[in-house]
């Protein structure tokens, strides 16, 4: 399972540090808004870290002999140069788009702060593969054309499946707006509380039915274009009526907030928290290689939709094994269509390449089942709902009583540190921590994105604190319990703007920010620099490449967007090709590449 005893001696350290990175030092060159996130995340994990360096990151100290890595935007003359030109090269802004009916940049620099928390996983398990006994690591490289292509892998892996979207994406979507001009998300997995929240609202019949299905799988398809008629009935009530009609339904309704709201009762906390149980008893049997520094270790994944099944598919990335805990049946998302050979092109994304076992946790005997896997695991990963484990006795001291050396792993929503919070689903937290606001520029109505970004950015938080708890227990040689959450994403995604927002500045960009430019044949995004002087030409009637020529030619960076996703297999720009599973599904290139 885990390390060499020789490697764990020589860096272990009191349990007191309490801190993976303590007694490391971290030299730190690359893009400022690439490195903000690695900076931030490295200090607050312990280590030392520097400014400037010899164009690269290097992490090291305390035992350890450096570890390095490198941070990009994308592959050199590829056109990749910012925030705003990786979201175009990617699709990002296609799926972000997809309610507006035309390409749209996010307004937050969702693919930067992707990119700095994978630099910073690449580090750890570099440094937990030295631990265990494995060859020095090489520089990962992790570029933001990377980040973008796994934060949109579903829609990727849709796009290219044998049969279509279970809803034709179109415009449309959530927030709803009360009588009284609140504007609110609304919650709910069960239809029979949607039902029930909309005939207490007097809704049409026919109009609930037909908005369900767009409404379930607004998650997978980041549209929902449901009845006009809906949204027609939340604006003749007010908003307490709303409010009684969502207690008496089940379902749940949230106002959505200002970033100012948000950096007023921001507590500065860290996105995820690491405690040290009891001793472990490690193995000394190491199989970590330069490339795959997590092989030899298990991990069991209870995971469910995005955030716990893409933390741990990063993990199995960097060479771990991993067990899904599915129910009996097995998980029903595997027939979420569209399928390909028959299993949802979607479900692949985030699962393939990992084993499965089916328990039933509500019964006696499966619990019994789960421990016996528990205890030669390394990791236990799951996002059930929140007080479900402790209520099944399969929370972290039922588990390390069965395994010691376990690294326990909670992703959620919230990390309790609201009192107030509702569901913990991405577009409630969206709602609730001001990104509605921040991705859209001034003068538009707030609207939190369609695009999973904060279930996404969760199940990066969620890897990356796996691996500090990993590197934890390879220096103190005790069991960690690790948590990470939606809200912890989206304060690490939000920062410089709730900074902005504390000090009483605009914490939105100005109007028109990362719209991207009309073409006779589709649509150019100038660089986050570039964009004001671009606005003021007319290319609505050149072709695309003429259109950048222009721009070029006057000094200015632009790309062109990316619109059809089953065309970014063909695409020269990214820094790695998308192949095809044994499935037939689309499947992207790992997030870090060897240099």
């Amino acid at each position: 399972m885990a390390s060499s005893a020789t490697a764990r001696t020589e860096v272990r350290r009191p349990l007191d540090t309490a801190r993976p990175l303590d007694a490391l030092r971290c030299d730190l060159d690359g893009p400022a808004a690439l490195t903000r996130v690695v900076s931030d995340h490295l200090t607050r994990l312990g280590a030392t870290v520097r400014a400037g360096g010899p164009g690269r990151i290097a992490l090291g100290g305390g035992g350890f002999a450096p570890v390095t890595a490198r941070t990009d935007w994308g592959p050199a003359g590829s056109g990749i140069e910012d925030e705003a030109t990786a979201q175009a090269v990617t699709g990002v802004m296609a799926v972000h788009g997809r309610r507006h009916g035309t390409p749209r940049g996010l307004g937050v620099d969702h693919l930067a702060t992707a990119t700095g928390v994978l630099t910073v996983q690449g580090l750890l398990a570099g440094l937990i593969g030295q631990a265990r006994g494995g060859p020095p690591a090489r520089r990962r490289t992790t570029t933001a054309d990377r980040a973008g292509l796994l934060t949109v892998s579903q829609y990727i892996a849709a796009a290219g499946a044998d049969e279509p979207e279970a809803v034709e994406p179109a415009p449309g979507g959530p927030p709803f707006t009360s009588s009284d001009g609140v504007l609110f998300e609304l919650e709910t997995l069960d239809p029979g509380a949607w039902a029930e929240f909309w005939r207490a609202l007097e809704a049409p019949a026919d109009a609930i039915r037909a908005g369900w299905r767009p409404f379930q799988f607004r998650y997978a398809t980041a549209c929902a274009p449901f009845p006009v008629d809906l949204h027609e009935v939340t604006r003749r009530h007010p908003w307490a009526r709303i409010r009684r009609a969502a207690a008496l339904s089940e379902a749940e309704v949230c106002r959505l907030r200002t970033l100012a709201e948000r950096a007023a009762e921001d507590d500065g906390a860290d996105p995820w928290t690491l405690r040290a149980l009891g001793p472990g008893r490690l193995s000394t049997t190491a199989a970590a290689t330069a490339d795959r520094p997590l092989a030899g270790l298990t991990v069991l994944e209870a995971g469910r939709r995005i955030q716990a099944p893409l933390a741990a598919h990063l993990l199995g990335l960097l060479g771990a094994r991993v067990i899904r805990v599915e129910p009996p049946g097995g998980d029903p998302l595997r027939g979420m269509p569209p399928a390909c050979d028959g299993i949802s092109a979607r479900w692949l994304a985030l699962n393939r390449g990992k084993e499965a076992v089916e328990i039933d946790i509500k019964a006696p005997g499966d619990r019994s089942r789960l421990r016996e896997l528990v205890a030669d695991a390394d990791v236990f990963l799951h996002n059930w709902a929140p007080g479900k484990a402790a209520e099944l006795a399969l929370d972290a001291e039922h588990l390390t009583a069965v395994n010691p050396s376990l690294v326990y792993a909670y992703t959620g929503g919230w990390a309790d540190r609201l009192d107030d919070a509702p569901m913990g689903t991405d577009f409630m937290v969206q709602a609730r921590t001001g990104v509605g606001e921040a991705a859209h520029p001034a003068g538009e109505p707030p609207v939190p994105s369609l695009m999973t970004l904060l279930d996404v950015l969760g199940g990066l938080h969620g890897t990356e604190a796996v691996l500090a708890g990993l590197l934890l227990r390879e220096r103190t040689g005790h069991g960690v319990r690790v948590d990470s959450s939606l809200l912890g994403a989206a304060d690490t995604l939000l920062a410089p703007a709730l900074r902005r927002a504390a000090t009483g500045a605009d914490p939105r960009h100005p109007a028109g920010f990362r719209h991207p430019l009309r073409t006779s044949d589709g649509w150019i995004a100038p660089s986050d620099t570039s964009a004001p002087a671009a606005a003021a030409y007319d290319v609505s009637g050149m072709c695309t490449e003429d259109a950048l020529d222009q721009l070029r030619a006057h000094g200015l960076t632009a790309t062109a967007v990316t619109t059809d996703l089953s065309a970014l297999h063909h695409d020269p720009r990214l820094s790695g090709s998308i192949s095809r599973d044994v499935h037939g599904a689309p499947a992207v290139p790992d997030p870090w590449s060897f240099a």
